[in-house]
């Protein structure tokens, strides 16, 4: 039986994790065109869910892998300059009223850890399939988010925004590979990279995705939240495991 060349599998894993924003914008779709599939509350929980995704990301996979290789010093410089970054980023997209911060902080977390994929791989880590995973868990509610707010604040048609996700998921194998032929021996500028990206969805996430996530009188969406962290932290487990 013929073995399948390793960077095929890192383009069908990362291809598959990618696949997932497209899934979840077409499932918020499908919710726009018949909200009674889902109570408001159920929205916020997925909200939020996708900002807990987020976090587990920075907190269980980008700081530790990033800030594990880098001095001191230089993990604070990177990890500073990606929120002067996106804070700069905002206010551009505020300027430009673009309420595309859902979209900016899924894409600061997939390509990162897309690189990370193909870097695992490349080096013989066994971390690339628990990793593939988890992007996928988490770009599913973080493409649902994304998906609603863009339809509520450009003048695109709903399909025309769905090709626009459906392209984004080329992102996915775009950066693995570069991660497992070019920048497998470039550990300190990949650990860079996850801190500056790290940065831009902390930001992101309280200035964006935290308070769409608020409902009065109601404690569930932050339940949602909780739960999208929990995702990361057992995905962090299996992979120290």
């Amino acid at each position: 039986m013929v073995k399948m060349p390793e960077y095929l599998y890192v383009i069908f894993l990362s291809l598959l994790a990618g696949a997932a924003m497209p899934m979840g914008a077409l499932l918020a779709r499908l919710d726009l065109l018949h909200p009674a599939l889902l109570e408001q509350k159920s929205r916020l929980f997925i909200v939020a869910f996708g900002g807990g995704a987020l976090v587990s990301a920075v907190a269980l996979v980008l700081v530790p892998e990033g800030a594990g290789k880098l001095s001191p010093l230089t993990a604070a410089v990177c990890f500073g300059a990606g929120g002067v970054f996106f804070y700069y980023l905002d206010r551009v997209l505020s300027r430009l009223e673009s309420s595309a911060g859902q979209l900016v902080a899924m894409l600061s977390d997939f390509i990162p850890e897309a690189i990370a994929l193909g870097t695992a791989f490349a080096v013989g880590e066994s971390t690339g399939l628990v990793l593939a995973l988890l992007m996928i868990l988490q770009n599913l509610p973080e493409g649902f988010n994304a998906y609603e707010e863009l339809e509520e604040s450009v003048h695109l048609s709903p399909i025309k925004i769905l090709v626009a996700f459906s392209g984004l998921a080329v992102v996915g194998p775009v950066s693995a590979l570069t991660g497992y032929f070019v920048l497998a021996e470039s550990h300190r500028f990949v650990a860079g990279l996850m801190l500056f990206a790290s940065a831009g969805i902390l930001y992101l996430v309280f200035q964006d995705v935290a308070p769409e996530s608020k409902a009065k009188s109601s404690g569930f969406p932050a339940v949602g939240a909780v739960a999208g962290f929990l995702l990361g932290l057992i995905g962090n487990m299996l992979i120290m495991s």
